[in-house]
């Protein structure tokens, strides 16, 4: 049942609970204390009581104590005052004499320690043994009495009698009790009324902060600039209030930014199945049908034509296992599968292996393939055949982005302290604004080479892959148009 209410409520009722008992332990402890200092303040009065009775002369004879006197006084004393009892004791403390009804008295001893320290002066009050209670316990008044100069005894008077008692109880059933009650309810009524307004005033900007928590769960990240407003009144709350909000609001901004990120990467991955499946398809058409043509018509035709066929399909075969390769190779590097081992060596040596790998290409297109090296250059620390792969993928690159008779430069300098930078550039078209956002995000499998040269394949995706292991980044400089430059920084 409890866990039905809001926090508030139960927060509410805990506290009308509390209130409650304290309000009860504050009446326990009230009457206790009230009752303690009217048993002081009976006891400080009457101290003189006992003392004076012992001085009664009638009750001491030569022989001892004189019995008739006894009775005639203690019946007087507590006909005068009913709320005494009057009892003489012994030098041990066994009763000897006193005035009550057959059987009323139920101890025949008293204990005299509290008696001894009574008349030696010790804090109010003290309390002793009631002979009419086997195990009670109430405050005295007591004088020790002398016969012939020797411990006769003492005079023991109890203060409040089960007369007193009796009367006590009566009236306190009465109007004590009720008066007890009502200053009780009084004041936990105003005691509620004051923590609920101050919970209502403390818990509010909770209340506000569950309402925008139950729209963004209501209506999703959608609703979340509704919800802004609620999460910065929540905040006004401060204190642990003002620090789950803001939390909260961060965490649901981040949770937007995210969800609009894995939205735009299923946008990405049904793009890239989309495009690579074009990529794919465009080859393996043209393979399968020069296949299928040399199999229907290996009779007819000529071996020149057949060889052309066979030079036709074996280009497009070699297309789909360098896309296959490409992205292999990006898969491992995306999953962590592939670490840079590092080692120290020179980049110029590097470029000149990398170069002799496109001799036979550029001199097909009637290209220059250009070096720019800076002299001094110094060592690089990084996975050589990695770099390589990034060398080999931006100049393949610029080679089919660039017309024929166009140049290519590879250009090596220094940067900051001990740092190499390299860029590649080209005479090609450039790389159109669109694809500039996401070059090395994606890859984009659209136009020819006369339109976006860099539109297909892996390529620039893998280089920025293995740069991002190297702790650097590949930029690019372009102008559509005026050609294209890629930068990155080795150190």
């Amino acid at each position: 049942m409890l866990q039905r209410l809001s926090l508030s409520q139960r927060l509410s009722a805990v506290f009308v609970a509390l209130l409650l008992a304290c309000c009860a332990a504050s009446v326990a402890l009230q009457l206790r204390g009230s009752e303690k200092h009217e048993q002081e303040v009976i006891q400080r009065l009457s101290q003189d009581l006992a003392p004076q009775i012992a001085r009664y002369p009638e009750l001491i004879e030569p022989q001892g104590l004189n019995p008739s006197a006894v009775h005639g006084l203690f019946d007087k004393l507590m006909a005068v005052n009913p709320s005494v009892e009057v009892y003489l004791l012994d030098e041990r403390g066994r009763i000897q004499s006193y005035s009550a009804p057959e059987g009323a008295v139920k101890r025949s001893q008293v204990n005299l320690a509290p008696v001894r320290q009574l008349l030696s002066g010790g804090a109010l009050p003290v309390f002793g043994d009631d002979p009419r209670s086997p195990d009670g316990k109430k405050v005295f008044s007591v004088a020790p009495l002398k016969a012939a100069g020797r411990d006769a005894g003492y005079v023991y008077v109890i203060l409040q009698g089960e007369n007193r008692e009796s009367l006590a109880s009566h009236v306190n059933t009465g109007s004590a009790a009720n008066t007890m009650l009502r200053s009780m309810a009084l004041v936990a009524l105003l005691g509620m009324v004051a923590g609920l307004a101050a919970f209502r005033l403390i818990t509010r900007p909770l209340r506000t902060l569950t309402q925008a928590v139950r729209g963004l769960e209501t209506h999703g990240m959608s609703w979340l600039p509704q919800a802004r407003p609620l999460l910065r009144q929540a905040a006004r709350g401060g204190s642990e209030i003002e620090l789950l909000s803001q939390s909260f609001e961060r965490l649901a901004q981040r949770t937007q930014e995210q969800w609009q990120a894995l939205r735009n990467q299923d946008q990405q991955r049904r793009e890239l199945f989309a495009n690579l499946s074009h990529d794919l398809r465009t080859p393996l058409t043209s393979l399968h049908g020069y296949l299928e043509t040399l199999r229907m018509k290996s009779e007819v035709l000529e071996p020149q034509e057949q060889c052309r066929y066979l030079d036709i399909a074996l280009e497009q075969s070699c297309k789909v296992g360098r896309l296959a390769q490409e992205m292999f190779e990006l898969a491992r590097l995306e999953y962590g599968v592939v670490k840079p081992e590092m080692e120290q060596f020179f980049l110029a040596d590097l470029l000149q292996d990398v170069f002799q790998k496109f001799e036979l290409a550029v001199e097909a297109k009637k290209q220059r393939l250009m070096a720019d090296i800076a002299p001094g250059l110094p060592p690089v620390t990084a996975d050589l055949a990695m770099i390589e792969r990034v060398l080999v993928n931006l100049i393949d690159n610029a080679i089919r982005a660039t017309a024929e008779g166009g140049a290519i430069t590879v250009q090596l300098q220094p940067h900051g302290q001990g740092g190499t930078e390299v860029m590649v550039r080209d005479t090609g078209p450039g790389v159109s604004s669109a694809l500039q956002a996401y070059l090395f995000e994606r890859p984009v499998f659209t136009g020819t080479v006369g339109q976006d040269a860099r539109s297909g394949g892996f390529g620039l995706m893998i280089v920025h892959r293995i740069l991002q292991l190297h702790k650097s980044t590949i930029q690019l400089m372009s102008q559509p148009g005026a050609g294209a430059v890629f930068r990155f920084v080795l150190r």
